[in-house]
């Protein structure tokens, strides 16, 4: 791993490593895969503006998220059945995780059971959830969360129906019946045509969800709930009056609907009608330490990174994790050093330039 330079290039080692049907399946979006594109495009446009002569000997990294430390405002993502990725699975990857110390947010669909990535080392963990027709099937997996110590629930909200994932449809794409759910339901579904995944979140994903399901699943559960898939000022408000504990402006790495907005473009609209009420994070394009301090400098709390994670455990299991993270992290303390921001409470709006506040000074 000594020749890799940057997160990016872990794709590339990912994409030879794994069975093409899986390598599509991670990297793949929705449809024409513009949002995809627009995910990573939409940080270039944004510039810094450093400032000099700061005192950055010393660069303090560190945050809280649900009041929890970690050591950069830098998160794991919920992203699917990480054992088609490596034998280890999320157990890989939740090690890495503690290992840099932050937070990993483990997917409601992953390969280990909810128990399995509790036991493999101690750290703060989030669990993400759908919401399923059989509720009590996600109430199962909340309270197994709770016993295992999981600080907090991430529901996803931008899942009615399954967005068109046109490799997985041609590959054909296999689910593999998932651990979490032996004994209560199959989740081996097998089509005659199309994408085994698409097939069962179609037949299990409760499409009847609405804002008032908040009520259920506070009542189920006391630990924060954060609602995952915001892209818009108006249910930023929604889920703010629903009393969550945290938002995550996504647009579920540009798998659902295509032509959706790039994250980082809603992020400030988001982050200023909270007002500083709950945390916001961002979740979609992040493959630089630049791309978090600017995700910072708009109002995020903490970014979370997808694809690379699993990237890096495809080609390096947990050291690759690892190596994804600190990648990430010296960047953003380079950036911050040179952007003369020595903590995270120094990097603000002033440090950046959007491409709308350039095109208007050109008027």
């Amino acid at each position: 791993m000594d020749q890799i330079v940057n997160v990016n290039e872990f794709q590339e080692l990912a994409k030879r490593a794994l069975p093409k049907m899986y390598y599509d399946f991670y990297s793949g979006g929705a449809e024409d895969q513009h949002t995809l594109k627009e995910n990573v495009e939409a940080f270039t446009r944004i510039m810094f503006r450093p400032r000099v002569l700061v005192d950055v000997s010393k660069i303090d990294m560190s945050t809280r998220i649900l009041g929890y430390p970690i050591s950069a405002p830098i998160m794991i993502a919920p992203t699917a059945m990480h054992m088609l990725a490596h034998p280890q699975g999320e157990t890989a990857t939740a090690k890495a995780a503690a290992a840099c110390n932050t937070i990993m947010i483990v997917s409601y669909m992953a390969s280990c059971t909810i128990e399995e990535v509790a036991s493999s080392c101690n750290a703060v963990r989030f669990l993400q959830i759908y919401v399923y027709k059989r509720r009590d099937v996600t109430a199962q997996m909340v309270k197994r969360a709770e016993k295992a110590g999981f600080k907090a629930i991430v529901l996803t909200v931008d899942v009615p129906k399954f967005g068109r994932r046109e490799a997985d449809i041609k590959n054909k794409m296999v689910c593999p019946q998932l651990r979490n759910f032996e004994g209560l339901i199959s989740t081996e579904v097998l089509p005659s045509e199309g994408s085994g995944v698409e097939a069962l979140a179609s037949s299990t994903f409760d499409a009847s969800l609405t804002w008032k399901d908040i009520e259920w699943l506070r009542s189920i559960t006391k630990l924060p709930i954060m609602v995952k898939g915001i892209l818009t000022r108006e249910d930023a408000l929604r889920a703010i009056e629903a009393g969550v504990d945290g938002i995550v402006v996504s647009n579920h790495g540009a798998r659902q609907l295509d032509y959706s907005p790039a994250t980082i473009t809603v992020l400030e609209e988001i982050v200023h009608v909270v007002g500083g009420r709950v945390p916001v994070l961002l979740d979609g394009g992040v493959r630089r330490g630049t791309d978090v301090f600017k995700a910072l400098a708009l109002g995020a709390q903490a970014v979370l990174i997808g694809r690379p994670v699993v990237y890096g455990l495809a080609a390096k299991g947990e050291d690759g994790v690892r190596k994804v993270i600190d990648m990430l992290k010296n960047e953003l303390e380079l950036t911050m050093a040179l952007s003369g921001c020595p903590t995270i409470d120094d990097i603000t709006r002033n440090n950046v330039r959007t491409e709308s506040e350039r095109l208007k000074s050109m008027l």
